[in-house]
């Protein structure tokens, strides 16, 4: 799974470049408030496994207007280097690795 080139951004984190990238338009469940934002991250040169990171907080486009506030480059920082101590290996071709904003576990689903 690559990431779009349009609208993903670019970071350098412990001197290894990345991109991420959050969807513009939210799924029906981020829409509704019923599920957390996520974005994504991958190796900016060799891409291999995506970063999938879960945030805590509701989609900026959400419909019902719960409160939320954007995903910032220090917080995709902080989301890379704790998925690398976690054993995120981000260019390696495997699945892509999930986190959470209290673990390392998966996402949680559209009720």
């Amino acid at each position: 799974m690559a990431l779009p080139k349009k609208r993903s951004r670019t970071i350098s984190v412990d001197g290894m470049p990345y991109r991420w990238y959050v969807r513009g338009r939210p799924t029906y469940c981020q829409g509704m408030a019923w599920s957390s934002m996520t974005y994504a991250v991958e190796h900016a040169e060799r891409p291999g496994a995506v970063l999938i990171v879960e945030t805590n907080r509701a989609h900026t486009r959400n419909w019902v207007g719960a409160e939320t506030t954007p995903v910032l480059p220090a917080e995709v920082a902080d989301s890379i280097r704790r998925a690398r101590l976690l054993g995120w290996e981000p260019t390696s071709p495997r699945k892509p690795f999930r986190l959470t904003p209290t673990t390392g576990g998966g996402i949680s689903r559209c009720p």
